[in-house]
């Protein structure tokens, strides 16, 4: 989920608004769950998403019309932010569906306290089983089944076993709007991770690391990135020796394999 331009800044300045609002011991897990139906409702309803979004019209006026649908609906503080979306500029009228939903995945996150760590840990986990079994990703996928059953199925396996936020995310993943679960849930880790203050990297190795060899290798990507790096480690029997890290757009391959490719092409060219 990625915004542009003016979407960008409003979407900036929105998240220092919701951080701020949440060191105040707001219900964090509440405020997250409104602004997720909110994105919904936005999504849903396209030609409320139109007037929200159209310069032309006031920014007073637009704000109105939202306070009018959304209050004794919502907590104050969410009614609040989506005040202040629909008052900013946005670069297309689905930004601002796409922006309050980022919005309710970071109080999501942010419910998780000291735990971010963990959370992180989790949702790979959880993308990872996803992945590697046909039968759960279909039933997460599978269109004929509701969203509340697919739910119920994500509480079936997950409470009581991982972080409250951990399912919260996990069945906002179900709502579509990403283009699978998996893709969803790769999303939630950079987003967990940058509430941290961190970058989240996806390493893969042949065999496990130890403790230690995960914490050398992350204090090398920190010391390179000049911020704290989230590891998130994939064992993959295709990987020939050596370590391939992914993190954002780059990639730093150091196995045999990729090391032979490169030779492999050098010859050619």
């Amino acid at each position: 989920m990625q915004v542009r331009g003016a979407s960008a800044d409003a979407l900036a300045a929105l998240t220092g608004e919701l951080e701020e609002r949440l060191q105040g011991g707001t219900d964090s897990a509440r405020v997250g769950g409104d602004l997720f139906g909110v994105s919904q409702l936005l999504r849903g309803e396209p030609g409320l998403r139109r007037i929200a979004t159209d310069a032309s019209l006031e920014a007073g006026a637009k704000q109105d019309l939202v306070r009018q649908v959304l209050t004794g609906k919502v907590d104050q503080v969410a009614l609040d932010l989506v005040a202040s979306a629909v008052g900013r500029r946005w670069t297309a009228s689905r930004d601002l569906a796409d922006a309050v939903e980022r919005l309710s995945e970071v109080a999501a996150v942010r419910t998780s306290g000291d735990d971010s760590s963990r959370l992180s840990d989790e949702l790979f986990e959880v993308e990872q089983i996803v992945a590697q079994n046909p039968e759960l990703r279909d039933a997460l996928a599978d269109a004929n089944r509701s969203t509340d059953d697919k739910a119920a199925l994500v509480r079936s396996l997950l409470e009581g076993k991982a972080l409250p936020a951990t399912v919260t995310l996990v069945q906002q993943s179900l709502a579509g709007t990403y283009r699978t679960v998996g893709a969803a849930l790769h999303s939630y880790q950079k987003v967990a991770a940058e509430v941290a203050g961190k970058s989240a990297a996806t390493v893969r190795v042949a065999h496990a690391l130890s403790a230690a060899d995960r914490q050398r290798l992350a204090d090398v990507l920190s010391a390179q990135y000049g911020r704290a790096i989230h590891l998130n480690v994939v064992v993959d029997p295709s990987v020939v020796g050596g370590v391939r890290v992914e993190i954002g757009d780059d990639v730093i391959d150091g196995t045999v394999a990729g090391r032979l490719d490169d030779a492999r092409r050098k010859l050619v060219s």
